[in-house]
């Protein structure tokens, strides 16, 4: 924890239930999706309050410190909630316009009725299908539901500027989203920046929360959870498909992320 803000593991997960209340602010690089079905959830984004009321939709990139606080009065909430990992939305390559509107500070936060979509349903199929390992099928109806998300906002909203440095730091993330299982280094993603290596390194840092080299390491991580959840590979396999240069690193990054071994995250995945 730094400065009192939590920073979180990426990961791809769903659930629905009440909101916790958190006593301190927390951040991670997934994109978050709440559909709220009873109740109201509250944010604080830095400073700012952000309701979520029954029957919208909210969707943010979670870099920006946010918690959950309690409503102003008491009330049982019904959320679905979703993460999904920035680099698996930045392989949808939504256009600069949407690109800007999901990465602002704060939620992007419409009426669901609004998209003629029944979302709470889609949710629900999403928490079976990735419960089953078929992240495919979940991705490909959840990126559709992004974009008619954005697309509803960009109709009710002036355009907005996006967050300083953004397009530098998009080039890099654009390139680990496509080169990331292969050999590739920090100093070779700042280069795609433009920028001067060490300020392309504290740009990337100051934007996403993480150095470049620990970003690398999650997306690889998020491909070894997919990988075992979806392919009868052998670990060994995983971990050199995911982007590893060798077992003992692949053992040691995705024990130090998961908390337990592949094997074991696959055992536990069947069992769901």
């Amino acid at each position: 924890m730094a400065d009192g803000v939590i920073t979180e593991r990426s990961g791809l997960w769903t659930r629905r239930g009440a909101p916790p209340v958190m006593a301190h602010q927390h951040r991670h690089d997934d994109v978050e999706l709440n559909v709220v079905r009873e109740g109201r959830l509250r944010y604080l984004f830095g400073g700012s309050r952000v309701d979520v009321n029954a029957g919208d939709i909210a969707l943010f990139w979670g870099t920006t410190p946010h918690r959950l606080v309690r409503p102003g009065t008491a009330e049982l909430s019904d959320v679905l909630w979703l993460h999904v990992p920035l680099v698996t939305v930045l392989s949808w390559e939504l256009s600069p316009a949407q690109l800007g509107g999901l990465l602002q500070p704060r939620p992007v936060v419409v009426p669901a009725a609004a998209l003629d979509y029944d979302a709470a349903t889609a949710v629900r199929r999403w928490h079976g299908d990735i419960g089953r390992g078929d992240h495919a099928l979940a991705f490909l109806e959840l990126q559709a539901l992004v974009r008619r998300v954005l697309c509803s906002a960009a109709q009710d909203s002036p355009p907005t500027s996006p967050p300083e440095h953004l397009d530098a730091v998009m080039l890099m993330t654009r390139l680990i989203a496509e080169r990331f299982r292969d050999p590739l280094t920090p100093a070779q993603v700042a280069d795609a920046s433009h920028l001067h290596p060490s300020y392309a390194m504290t740009v990337f840092r100051s934007v996403m929360g993480c150095t470049i080299g620990a970003y690398l390491v999650r997306c690889r991580v998020t491909e070894a959870q997919r990988l075992l959840a979806s392919t009868r590979l052998s670990a060994a396999e995983v971990g050199h498909a995911a982007g590893f240069g060798s077992q003992s690193q692949f053992y040691d990054h995705f024990g130090r992320a998961c908390g337990t071994t592949p094997a074991r995250y696959r055992a536990s995945i069947a069992g769901t």
